[in-house]
């Protein structure tokens, strides 16, 4: 029996997804640590044939549209390796509170790590139709309006607002989903 009711379909549609740090912790409000987030949504493109169609990365979560072979492996090790560099970087500059409190948040059946960074899943919902990726692209570039972070989502950095705004963004982006 499956913990979540959230699955990747193991087909070539879109995916929207959510990552989330447990307890809503602010891990990435540090420059370092979303740097590393936006390298491996990267590398998870360059490397690993996964095309990034919408992200949004805020403080303490991520949303993103992406499609690709195996996406749910690739998404399961993006959010290891991530959590690994991000742990390591806390524990190399001297993150003590939020590693307390990462160790505190972990849940309590992982006695295999000492600290736990991501929540479990990424609920996963398959996207079979334009209006429906319109609606979670425009979800996804809103959501630092919404959070009164910016006025406009272009303004945020962290965003694939900027690629369809017509300015460069930090990740690639694949604009041409249908």
């Amino acid at each position: 029996m499956t913990r979540t009711r959230y699955r990747f379909c193991e087909s070539f549609f879109p995916h929207f997804i959510t990552c989330t740090v447990v307890a809503w912790l602010p891990a990435f409000s540090n420059p370092r640590f979303a740097k590393v987030i936006l390298d491996s949504l990267t590398f998870l493109h360059r490397s690993r044939d996964i095309d990034i169609i919408a992200y949004v990365l805020l403080e303490n979560h991520m949303h993103a549209v992406v499609v690709g072979p195996e996406l749910g492996k690739r998404i399961g090790e993006f959010k290891s390796f991530t959590a690994r560099q991000i742990i390591d970087g806390m524990k190399e500059h001297g993150f003590e509170t939020m590693l307390n409190e990462l160790k505190f948040f972990k849940n309590r059946h992982k006695i295999d790590q000492q600290y736990q960074l991501w929540q479990e899943g990424s609920h996963p919902k398959v996207i079979q139709h334009e209006d429906v990726m319109e609606q979670k692209i425009d979800y996804i570039h809103m959501n630092p309006v919404k959070r009164g972070f910016v006025d406009d989502p272009s303004h945020w950095r962290y965003s694939s607002a900027r690629d369809y705004a017509g300015v460069q963004g930090l990740v690639p982006v694949c604009k041409e989903w249908w």
